[in-house]
């Protein structure tokens, strides 16, 4: 049987999330049939990589740090089952808390107040990934999360 990463980012007026774990394969889908993006990730030794909708995603272990790109969108995660890091930019950016129970993640990206918290059921997938898949629903399916900002 497969193992399940499902849950929701944003509460209420939030998206579902759900992703099948198969080895070292993630696929799935965040938001619904007609709003939403497929997720496609693939875990490899050096970190991860694959795409959210048309836009790739690749992330390297780096010192301890899982450093890369979300899209357009640089994103640094540090720990396993709590989970701290930033996405974006440091003046547009989210900062990103986690904390994993058992199976199930919950955490925070952004401000409590402009932010976005979410709630996963992990399998037995580590913190990490689930905050990771959290993080490649956010930033397709917000529309503020894959702006750029040019200099």
């Amino acid at each position: 049987m497969d193992d399940l990463i499902k849950g929701r980012l944003g509460g209420a007026d939030g998206y579902d999330i759900r992703c099948t774990i198969e080895g070292d394969s993630i696929s799935g889908r965040a938001g619904g049939k007609l709003h939403g993006k497929d997720i496609d990730l693939e875990i490899t030794e050096r970190g991860v990589q694959g795409s959210v909708g048309n836009d790739p995603v690749k992330i390297e272990l780096e010192g301890g740090e899982l450093r890369g790109n979300v899209g357009s969108q640089k994103l640094v995660l540090r720990g396993v089952d709590r989970v701290t890091g930033f996405m974006g930019e440091p003046i547009v950016g989210w900062n990103v808390v986690a904390q994993q129970t058992g199976e199930h993640l919950s955490g925070q990206l952004g401000s409590t107040v402009l932010g976005r918290p979410f709630e996963l059921e992990l399998g037995s997938a580590p913190g990490w990934v689930g905050t990771l898949v959290a993080l490649v629903a956010f930033y397709a399916l917000e529309p503020r999360a894959s702006v750029t900002v040019s200099r």
